[in-house]
């Protein structure tokens, strides 16, 4: 892929702190504050039950590092526009407002959850009263299905926006490519999110993709696309403004490739030993919720003690999230036939 059309694609960078209050309101920003305090915390819980106490096994990807990208996108879009995600899932989760005790019981398998247990952590996220209308663990398939909810949205003539999320690995599969030319084509109204977090599984994106960029991709299929800094949420939520308002007036699709990292390794069990640490260093500097926050202190909106309040609260939401997990029940087997098709 030519560098002419690197130039081409535009990179967003997050407003300066003075400039937050004319994107969004205190309320707005101190939302999107904790819903990334959420993300972090209950995603380090997950990763305590895993691995100290025991009390969760199989597989679970979890969401640090990249919580920009998730909330800047909720907070940009309305309550109604569906998201489709992938397995790296209970970030979205909770910024689209899935309910977060509920979310703890699917990775436990009880029949609170989410999908009364039956889908566990890659799917934990499917929650139709809170329009998270899929969550896959086949990399790359979200986004076809993210198609089909576009074209159902366009045929109804609804004003709304379909939101995928994929990671940089799913830019390599045929589904990708087949969804791609689809929605363009059909022209339609999907918001694609690519959340590059410069890995798939253990393998550097220099060593799987061929091009400078993802984002460049797109120019073969006519769809606007930008490059985002997926560690600054207000670059993420900046963008996905822009992005809606086009969607939404002219029916288009629009693709964002959001650079990011993640802190751990791909799985909850995995040490991330091939990544060198120098990179590893100099990533977990732009944390994004330690500079949002350091922004916001700037812009004195909030002080140390709200945010230790916060953060206390959240804590405190997590652990009962915790508590009814462990204390509600496994869904009786005789009910599995209920939610199968014959």
């Amino acid at each position: 892929m030519s560098s002419h059309n690197f130039d081409k694609i535009p990179y967003i960078k997050g407003p300066d702190y003075t400039e937050y209050g004319s994107l969004a309101s205190r309320d707005k920003l101190l939302w999107i504050l904790r819903k990334m305090l959420e993300m972090r915390i209950f995603e380090e819980k997950v990763e305590e039950l895993f691995l100290v106490e025991g009390s969760l096994i199989g597989p679970s990807h979890l969401y640090l590092g990249e919580e920009a990208i998730a909330t800047g996108v909720a907070a940009a879009l309305r309550d109604d526009d569906p998201f489709v995600t992938t397995y790296r899932c209970h970030g979205h989760a909770l910024a689209k407002g899935v309910r977060m005790d509920m979310l703890m019981a699917e990775l436990f398998g009880k029949e609170t959850g989410t999908c009364k247990g039956l889908g566990g952590s890659m799917h934990a996220a499917i929650c139709l009263e809170r329009n998270v209308i899929y969550a896959t663990a086949i990399v790359g398939s979200g986004i076809p299905i993210a198609a089909g909810a576009a074209l159902a949205v366009k045929m109804k003539n609804e004003d709304k926006v379909v939101t995928t999320f994929f990671g940089d690995g799913a830019t390599n599969t045929g589904a990708f490519h087949e969804a791609m030319n689809i929605i363009s084509l059909w022209k339609l109204p999907v918001l694609l999110v690519c959340e590059n977090n410069l890995y798939g599984m253990g393998t550097h994106l220099t060593r799987a993709f061929a091009g400078e960029n993802i984002a460049a991709r797109t120019s073969c299929y006519g769809i606007k696309s930008y490059m985002v800094d997926g560690n600054d949420v207000m670059a993420v939520y900046k963008a996905t403004l822009e992005a809606s308002k086009h969607i939404r007036r002219e029916r288009v699709p629009v693709f964002l490739e959001c650079r990011t990292y993640r802190m751990k390794g791909h799985g909850v069990y995995d040490k991330a030993e091939y990544r060198p640490k120098e990179e590893v260093e100099v990533w977990l500097k732009r944390d994004p919720i330690e500079m949002f926050y350091k922004n916001l202190l700037k812009a004195g909106l909030i002080n140390e003690e709200d945010f230790k309040r916060m953060n206390t609260e959240v804590r405190l939401e997590v652990n009962r999230a915790v508590e009814f997990a462990k204390g509600s029940r496994v869904l009786d087997f005789s009910k599995l036939y209920e939610f199968v098709y014959v």
